[in-house]
């Protein structure tokens, strides 16, 4: 008998180019959602799962949050969007920014992390007057020509010219050059290798376009050095680290002050929101202030229902212990899944940070993506597609992360590991 699932999915491939409007949602099994409540997530044929993909982490506080939806849903009644002009709502978002991140003297909003982070690189280039930008092998900064390259590139391609799309600019490509995450002698040389070249450093402060790999100590501030000596920007890509980490973003955790910032995903719980945030003498280059020429615009930017999802998110960052919950559960199911690892005597290990976990089939914790080529992607995949198969949602896809939501429960964490233990006994034994 055919699922509602799969009727559904041939039907949206008649009207939509593979059935989806975002290349990476298109993946085995094929589901189509309907329903989403705090920790869980239900498809067309009322199948529910516990769901720690988290939309690729913007769920910090759960799905469909009430809080949250209910300032959306006052906002909303009272104002939408004017296309002029300033909203309250932006001068109170604006404000919680500036207070908590340590680099955000001021901030402009916009809707998406690949807007942002286009934003900030070329804010960089015209305050250095500089051409290229460096960027590292595995990390993700968004779709468009600037960062396009070397993401997840196949091993051998790895650190040579990967772009990640027919119909770039060749000269985008070429003036966007990646180095070896962790590695301050490969950045150094390619610094010196371009001298007075490079405009600026983006940087993931942990890639988890990857999974989770964690700048060794002294990486991030070793970048930072390295900017001020070659007079470069250092741009942190917290999109995904700000405000699920920390409210203040990975940057108030490694105590390392990027000069410019983009953010996205946690800070609104799944509402459309993303913003660039920087040192006054930089953002003021921005021609959103008269005499201003470093061009910004968006007819959505700053739209009521982004404005009002955030707000009302960070105010539960700042009232109750968000941060506090997660990362305990955090712990909980990192420690959960390793000591079923040794139990079962399977060779792998568990990545992390505060709420963000992936296992990888491998010996050792990574510090780069080339490490990642002693991980059992087939057995990664393998392993999350029986979890969705026992309604426990990963994302189905080699060197993905997961995330824990507010909404997530150490009842929930148990069940997880119990099923966790199951799937990963019967692939062992095979």
């Amino acid at each position: 008998m055919t699922s509602k699932n799969e009727l559904m999915y041939a039907e949206a491939n008649v009207y939509t180019p593979g059935g989806v409007h975002t290349s990476i949602r298109n993946v085995a099994p094929h589901l189509i959602f309907k329903e989403a409540k705090g920790p869980y997530i239900i498809d067309a044929d009322d199948k529910q799962y516990i769901d720690y993909q988290a939309a690729f982490g913007p769920m910090i506080l759960g799905h469909n949050h009430p809080y949250v939806n209910q300032q959306v849903i006052e906002a909303i009644e009272r104002t939408d969007l004017f296309g002029v002009g300033t909203t309250d709502l932006e001068i109170t978002l604006s404000k919680k920014i500036c207070k908590h991140v340590p680099s955000a003297e001021q901030v402009l909003f916009c809707n998406s992390g690949s807007e942002a982070t286009y934003h900030a690189i070329r804010l960089a280039r015209a305050v250095t007057e500089r051409q290229k930008l460096i960027k590292f092998q595995g990390c993700y900064h968004g779709w468009h020509d600037y960062v396009a390259r070397n993401m997840l590139s196949d091993w051998d391609k790895v650190g040579k010219r990967d772009p990640g799309s027919a119909g770039m600019l060749e000269s985008s490509i070429d003036h966007t050059l990646v180095c070896q995450f962790n590695n301050l002698e490969d950045v150094e040389r390619i610094l010196r290798g371009n001298a007075d070249e490079v405009a600026a450093i983006i940087v993931e402060p942990i890639p988890h376009n990857i999974g989770c790999v964690l700048p060794e100590e002294g990486f991030l501030q070793g970048l930072r050095n390295l900017c001020d000596q070659h007079g470069a920007l250092l741009i942190f890509d917290e999109v995904i680290t700000g405000f699920r980490h920390h409210i203040g973003g990975y940057q108030k955790v490694s105590g390392v002050t990027p000069d410019l910032t983009t953010l996205g995903k946690a800070m609104a719980n799944g509402y459309p929101m993303a913003a660039v945030a920087g040192k006054k003498q930089y953002m003021s280059r921005y021609n959103t202030q008269p005499g201003g020429d470093v061009w910004f615009a968006g007819t959505y930017n700053g739209h009521a229902v982004g404005t009002a999802a955030s707000i009302a998110t960070i105010e539960m960052l700042e009232k109750e212990p968000v941060h506090q919950h997660i990362f305990c559960l955090g712990k909980k199911m990192r420690n959960g899944i390793e000591e079923i690892h040794q139990r079962l005597g399977i060779e792998a290990v568990v990545a992390g940070f505060g709420s963000v976990w992936t296992t990888y089939f491998m010996s050792e914790l990574p510090k780069n993506y080339d490490d990642l080529q002693n991980n059992n992607g087939e057995l990664y995949v393998a392993y999350r597609k029986k979890l969705i198969e026992k309604g426990i949602f990963k994302m189905p896809m080699n060197l993905k992360r997961n995330h824990i939501s507010y909404s997530h429960t150490d009842e929930l964490v148990d069940q997880t590991l119990d099923i966790i233990e199951s799937v990963l006994f019967d692939l062992h034994s095979k």
